[in-house]
């Protein structure tokens, strides 16, 4: 059942998190529906505008279609992440997606404002929940680059009078994350005193997440020893950080670097251990078990498993 994402921030605002996964091709979106289905855990399907230049919005939407039907009880939202105005709409226009996030965090407040809240207007029309971003992080994924000392955290004083003059449904902010592969190299981890703040300013209003991916560093060792060549002082968000996360606002937990790095490992080990392998179809099936185990364990770490029996499927 597709929903929006307010009704999903409805449900589990302050009791657990709803996993929202970028999804780039068949084998991402068949597992993570087959997961989900298993662990009757609600949950966010995203695309990027890299991924709809890769795979094309009517490829991934019909994936999306055909995986809706394979896994009927599956509960739902299909997102745009990171979109401009265009990519969202084209979202509205195709009548498939439930939830949009226009990214405005790169301009000046004033026109973050602007921006977000003609997509607001917009959007509400279709009873499409929009997610907007205040504070800019670090990092690099898809065709996001930002260096370092262009990133900072959201300023807890500009969030009341930016979600009033917007309308927007949900807030992405800057605590300490990053995008990418690349995360915390300083060791500085989330920063809960800014997100307590902000929720004392937004008492009961969703929040988000990025760069939420917590880069296993077991995954990254294989990877290398496997002939990869990643950076070894990465770390994402620790399991225990996002669990104090959940009750302080965070609603929806954005993942894509770990389910990258997952394929990675599984690609590079498969044909290191059998060069005379050319089929795609077998790694691709050691990658959808492995890709269903990684996600039965952020369906239970964000306290998602068994929650979309709340909703009315």
């Amino acid at each position: 059942m597709r929903l929006t994402g307010s009704v999903l921030f409805k449900h589990c605002y302050g009791k657990y998190a709803i996993p929202a996964v970028n999804v780039f091709f068949m084998e991402e979106v068949l597992s993570l529906f087959a997961a989900a289905q298993k662990a009757k855990a609600p949950f966010i399907v995203q695309t990027t505008p890299f991924a709809r230049d890769y795979a094309h919005p009517e490829m991934l939407l019909a994936m999306i279609g055909a995986a809706e039907k394979i896994y009927p009880d599956t509960v739902f939202a299909v997102h745009v992440d990171h979109g401009v105005e265009k990519h969202i709409w084209d979202a509205i226009a195709s009548g498939e997606y439930t939830s949009v996030m226009i990214d405005a965090s790169h301009d000046d407040f004033e026109t973050n404002i602007k921006r977000t809240k003609a997509v607001v207007e917009k959007a509400h029309v279709h009873n499409i929940s929009v997610e907007a971003e205040l504070g800019v992080l670090a990092g690099v994924e898809d065709d996001i680059s930002i260096d370092a000392t262009r990133s900072f955290y959201t300023n807890p004083d500009d969030v009341e009078v930016f979600v009033r003059e917007t309308g927007c449904d949900s807030l992405a902010i800057a605590v300490g994350t990053s995008h990418g592969a690349y995360k915390f190299s300083g060791g500085q981890g989330l920063q809960l005193h800014i997100l307590e703040e902000i929720q004392q300013r937004l008492p009961g209003f969703p929040l988000v997440l990025h760069g939420a991916s917590h880069v296993d560093e077991a995954t990254v060792r294989r990877i290398n020893d496997a002939g990869g060549k990643l950076k070894t002082d990465a770390k994402g968000v620790q399991d225990e950080e996002l669990r104090k996360a959940i009750p302080l606002g965070i609603c929806k937990v954005n993942i894509a670097t770990d389910t990258r790095l997952l394929w990675t490992m599984v690609n590079r080990e498969f044909f290191r251990d059998r060069p005379e392998e050319f089929a795609p179809t077998t790694p691709g099936k050691i990658f959808m078990e492995a890709y269903q185990e990684f996600m039965m364990r952020r369906f239970e770490l964000t306290g998602a498993i068994g929650k979309a029996l709340e909703f009315d499927v």
